[in-house]
């Protein structure tokens, strides 16, 4: 009996952690066609691009709600592991802070459906909201301290600040198909820069 409990075990794990890759690859999915066509893209085309059937959606995430919450805690700890994986492969802190900057812009899409999906549940916003700011202010800063040690942007700059500026550049593209709002925060992040021969002195 004592052999036939081990192997009900043994085969239980792989059960398991074949759910957690299948969860992930759905969360993959969902973003992608989060940042392609918004939080409100139908779940077939979300299916279709995890090569599943909308049934192991619902499964998963009962509610459009669900769904958008399980992408927002994924994308945060996505953008939250990039940090420091830039910071360490990149040419310059200032390009990893730009390629962060990109993912955090892709986040973003997502931020702002989950205040239309949780507008009758302020308190689980409130939460989720808290949650980012734990996990995504100190990423950003120490990106901005790296560039600024590197002598590449002005130091003390907030990273709250930053965060929220490109937040701001980034609210109402969808209704105005003539607003980039990826080139407006490249834009801003360029202008972080100080140029050649420039000392952050000089700019005090």
């Amino acid at each position: 009996m004592a052999g036939i409990d081990s192997g009900s075990e043994s085969s239980a794990r792989p059960k398991r952690a074949d759910a957690r890759r299948n969860e992930q690859t759905l969360l993959d999915a969902a973003a992608a066609a989060f940042i392609a066509s918004g939080v409100d893209v139908p779940v077939r085309d979300i299916a279709a691009k995890a090569g599943v059937g909308v049934g192991t959606i619902y499964r998963h995430f009962p509610t459009r709600a669900d769904l958008i919450v399980a992408v927002y805690r994924h994308q945060v700890e996505a953008c939250a592991q990039a940090g420091p994986a830039l910071l360490a492969t990149s040419s310059t802190p200032h390009a990893a802070l730009a390629s962060w900057i990109n993912l955090f812009v892709d986040f973003l899409v997502t931020k702002h459906g989950l205040a239309a999906a949780l507008q009758s549940d302020a308190a689980a916003f409130e939460t989720l909201h808290a949650y980012f700011l734990d996990r995504l202010v100190p990423v950003c800063a120490q990106l901005l301290d790296a560039a600024a040690v590197a002598g590449e942007i002005l130091p003390g700059l907030d990273a709250y600040e930053l965060m929220l500026a490109v937040g701001k550049l980034c609210i109402g593209a969808d209704h105005n198909p003539r607003y980039d709002a990826r080139r407006m925060v490249e834009l801003l992040i360029a202008g972080l820069r100080l140029h050649e021969g420039t000392s952050a002195a000089g700019n005090l």
